[in-house]
């Protein structure tokens, strides 16, 4: 199945089982970017956040539009801060944004669980690395990519270019099948 993309300079269309990096500096503005690719020929999306709770994703997902019906939301960050937790169909949480095994758990059910055009969205890889260490991020988006694969899904995975170092952003790379560099002035290289 392929799915077609709104990123300028992106094919028009990529197959089921692409992973999308998105590389941009720790100020970049990646909504906008973020947004296009879940609204976009999908019948069900999934937001993983590690960087926001699941109210603040409701907020940016109403903000461009995006169709809420449609939406997922896991929040890695409320239990862990002792925030209140929303009670919706749409929301999960996990205990941790370092709870790997619970975040991939989640997306498989997703995954398993809906039909047609399905779109994951993590945000984000830096914050992951950050809770859990730069392997274990690694390591969960390789099986992340796997369940891709597994369920014709495409994914769309945010990678803060400033805080890792090279080495470790050329191995986020190589598991990606597709590379988006947004930079700090808002233009964007793309390599697939």
């Amino acid at each position: 199945m392929d799915y077609r993309l709104a990123i300028d300079g992106a094919p028009e269309t990529i197959p089921g089982g692409t992973a999308v990096l998105l590389l941009h500096p720790s100020t970049g503005e990646t909504d906008r970017i973020d947004t296009d690719f879940l609204k976009t020929d999908t019948d069900g999306f999934l937001v993983i956040s590690t960087r926001t709770t699941a109210r603040e994703v409701m907020q940016k997902l109403d903000h461009y539009d995006v169709d809420e019906t449609r939406a997922q939301i896991l929040d890695t960050l409320s239990v862990d801060r002792g925030y209140s937790r929303r009670s919706a169909e749409n929301i999960r949480y996990v205990s941790s944004p370092d709870d790997v095994d619970g975040i991939l758990t989640v997306t498989e059910e997703f995954l398993a669980a809906d039909e047609g055009k399905r779109r994951v969205s993590f945000d984000s890889i830096t914050e992951l690395a950050y809770y859990a260490d730069d392997e274990r991020a690694v390591d969960a988006l390789e099986r992340l990519t796997r369940l891709l694969e597994a369920y014709d899904a495409v994914g769309l995975f945010h990678v803060s270019t400033e805080v890792h170092d090279e080495a470790t952003i050329e191995r986020f790379r190589e598991l990606a099948d597709g590379v988006l560099d947004l930079h700090e002035d808002g233009s964007l290289d793309v390599d697939f």
